[in-house]
């Protein structure tokens, strides 16, 4: 698998969910001001979401609809990029365009999820634009949209698996005595996932190791306590995703 710059520091790896906003006033969630928040905060990576405008710009916005965070019964899908931006968050922050990100914090380590089939070109075109290959991970939980993602790509990125990725690589260490790891892992950079998912529990030291004994990296999502950041890390884990990055930062 090909290793990118975006994995040249060193770890733990302190990713800020949608950026910093939990205890800075006046500042929302998936914004510059958020990136630049965490930033501060000694987060080492971004964490954020794509959805296309109407008229195909990739803005970093995690709803389909403007419903939860403007109260606007319209989908990000159905706006251009100007229409978009004439609405305010609730501290009257603007979407940003991927761009816009990517042009504005250049030394930024963006975590990328393809909310939709729509994102999918305009996401690759702003990488493209802005040769930030060695600066993003590319993911989704639509493997579909991530193998697309990567494909449209003119070189290499970093990129983590899908949910379905996941389950069948965990099945295969359970269940198969790691029988088949390295096919399922091929073209992985690394797992990022909940401690568990339903029955299933990710969050054992097994796991991990087998993970890290083949290069792949396991980030946990999304980890808030202090003592939970601690307890993963201790297992082995790469990172935490967090939208306490001011507290995973010091660890």
């Amino acid at each position: 698998m090909t290793k990118t710059d975006y994995f040249k520091a060193p770890m733990p790896r302190v990713f800020a969910h949608r950026g910093f906003s939990y205890l800075v006033p006046g500042v929302d969630e998936n914004t510059i001001e958020s990136f630049r928040a965490a930033l501060d905060q000694g987060a080492t990576h971004i964490e954020t979401d794509t959805q296309a405008t109407l008229d195909g710009v990739a803005v970093l916005f995690h709803d389909a609809t403007l419903l939860r965070l403007m109260s606007v019964d319209a989908r990000v899908s159905e706006l251009t990029f100007a229409e978009l931006s004439s609405y305010s968050l609730p501290n009257k922050g603007k979407v940003p365009s991927l761009d816009q990100v990517l042009r504005e914090l250049p030394g930024v380590m963006l975590n990328i999820d393809i909310k939709s089939a729509g994102a999918v070109s305009p996401t690759v075109r702003a990488i493209e634009e802005n040769s930030a290959h060695d600066r993003v991970l590319v993911s989704s939980f639509s493997n579909t949209r991530r193998k697309r993602a990567l494909a449209l790509l003119s070189r290499p990125v970093a990129t983590s698996g899908s949910m379905a990725d996941v389950l069948r690589i965990w099945v295969a260490h359970k269940f198969l005595g790691g029988f088949g790891l390295k096919a399922l892992t091929r073209g992985l950079n690394a797992l990022q996932l909940p401690c568990n998912y339903g029955p299933i529990l990710f969050a054992q030291p097994r796991f991990i190791a087998a993970m890290a004994a083949i290069d792949i990296e396991v980030h946990f999502w999304t980890i808030n306590e202090l003592e939970q950041m601690r307890e993963l890390l201790s297992m082995g884990a790469s990172g935490i995703v967090t939208d306490r990055c001011d507290l995973a930062a010091k660890l």
